[in-house]
């Protein structure tokens, strides 16, 4: 309407400073402001300049800090969320705390997943991505010997890597009794800009606990399929192995060639708890081969402590899941 202010032009915009486009200041009006300025309006006008240009460039060091955070590394997470399924992602609180954890990564691999449908993790995308295409997925067939199956779910940011190819490994016949893991590995090859091994190929395993120290071992074979298969050795192992306290003890190390094979880099100690619950045990691990160990920031390796970071009760901290996530960053 002819006469009235643009939106963004107030009566507090010092006159030499309105945008070109907003004509509530003539220039009439302001030479003859210019001609009645005291020096303490001066000082303020200078007072002002001074804390716009502040602002900007802490917005800019922001934003070029962010920048310098995503070309620096990649941040690779393993999450064994308890029984993650309709009943849970229907839980506002949970979700949205689940969702908090998933943002921290650029990959994550969550385990657990009951989803037989894929309605939970449909709706774990909504949580995520909020509308936008942010984070992307990729998810295995439902796995296991009974009707107790469970999915390896990743979510990965597609700005940060992006999915190559994909297969699960063939363990043997399952009703012949002599496939070897109750719930076999999804192999995933990931290609990121963000790691200096430029493809990777991730394997997921939540071994049965009371099958833990066979089915770790065949790991050790998976790895091999990998290599042959995909001409790599840059090769991530991670998950809940359940690999300690009375599943795997004492002389059992022996019997893994995961961990006899000193190739192989055992990231996440003996001496970790990744258990939300009273028990000290490292159940979660993340093991690489000696080329993927170029490319792992030293000590990033670590237990992500949830609870303590987003200050949650332990009774609600439980009810997300009776297991931390495990991490490390992969350098560019």
């Amino acid at each position: 309407m002819k006469g009235q202010q643009p939106a963004f032009c107030t009566h507090s915009t010092p006159l030499l400073l309105a945008p070109p486009t907003c004509f509530c200041h003539t220039r009439q009006q302001v030479n003859k402001r210019l001609e009645q300025w005291t020096p303490a309006e001066t000082s303020r006008l200078q007072i002002w300049f001074l804390q716009q240009f502040r602002m900007r460039w802490l917005c800019t060091t922001g934003l070029f800090a962010g920048l310098l955070h995503l070309s620096s590394s990649l941040l690779l997470g393993a999450f064994n969320i308890r029984t993650f399924g309709d009943a849970k992602a229907s839980n506002e609180t949970l979700m949205n705390i689940i969702s908090t954890v998933v943002h921290r990564y650029d990959i994550i691999l969550i385990q657990e997943v009951r989803d037989v449908d894929l309605s939970a993790t449909t709706k774990l995308m909504e949580y995520v991505n909020k509308g936008s295409s942010e984070f992307g997925y990729i998810v295995s067939e439902p796995l296991g010997r009974s009707t107790y199956k469970e999915r390896y779910l990743f979510l990965y940011r597609t700005q940060a890597a992006s999915v190559v190819k994909s297969y699960t490994y063939d363990d043997g016949c399952e009703s012949c009794g002599t496939d070897t893991f109750n719930r076999e590995p999804f192999v995933v090859m990931f290609s990121s800009k963000l790691s200096a091994a430029a493809g990777f190929a991730l394997v997921p395993q939540h071994t049965s606990p009371d099958s833990a120290v066979q089915e770790v071992d065949a790991l050790y074979d998976v790895v091999t399929d990998v290599r042959s298969r995909w001409s790599t050795n840059n090769i991530v192992l991670l998950g809940d192995f359940n690999s300690g306290c009375s599943y795997v003890a004492g002389s059992d190390w022996e019997q893994i060639r995961l961990f006899t094979d000193k190739s192989f880099h055992w990231l996440i100690p003996d001496s970790a708890d990744t258990t939300v619950t009273t028990t000290v045990c490292p159940y979660d691990r993340i093991v690489v081969t000696a080329d993927m160990m170029k490319a792992v920031v030293q000590g990033s390796a670590q237990v992500y402590d949830f609870m303590a970071d987003l200050k949650l009760s332990h009774s609600l901290a439980l009810d997300v899941s009776d297991h931390f996530p495990v991490e490390v960053k992969l350098s560019s």
